[in-house]
């Protein structure tokens, strides 16, 4: 089995809860999962390459924006080859703002811009994940496993 990172940034928890829960689910078939937090872990781009692949959860600030902790690791993106490497990404969002889950999308687009294959699905739940948000969570994990061993 590969070598996983989730990272990812949450204020409220509900981020966290969504990693957590990915994480678990890929541990339990069997990969080595490494979980970092934007807000308490160093992370240096460079360090992608580490992995087997990368899942990168973020909760959406205000109208859509990028949290400010995950700024500098968006921007420092650039910075090294990501060309065909695994990502998949998530996120909790609130509905109550025009642009729903916002912040998921903009790294999602900037992993694609970079040449990263990007699982097709973005999964974001709104606010506090509920049994359902868990299954969700669950299956988009499972489904990135697939997509993992389809192109070994």
């Amino acid at each position: 089995m590969g070598k996983i990172l989730v990272l990812y940034a949450s204020t409220t928890g509900n981020t966290e809860i969504m990693a957590d829960v990915i994480a678990d689910t890929f541990e339990a078939d069997g990969y080595e999962v490494n979980i970092k937090t934007f807000d308490f872990d160093w992370i240096e781009v460079e360090e992608l390459s580490d992995y087997d692949a990368i899942l990168i959860g973020t909760h959406t600030w205000d109208d859509g924006s990028l949290p400010y902790e995950v700024e500098d690791f968006y921007d420092e993106l650039e910075e090294t080859d990501i060309t065909n490497q695994p990502f998949a990404v998530f996120g909790s969002a609130d509905s109550f703002y025009p642009t729903y889950g916002g912040a998921v999308d903009l790294i999602g687009d900037r992993v694609v811009e970079l040449g990263g294959q990007l699982y097709p699905e973005r999964l974001k739940v709104d606010m506090h994940p509920d049994k359902k948000d868990i299954h969700n969570c669950q299956a988009f994990a499972k489904g990135f496993e697939k997509m993992l061993q389809e192109n070994e």
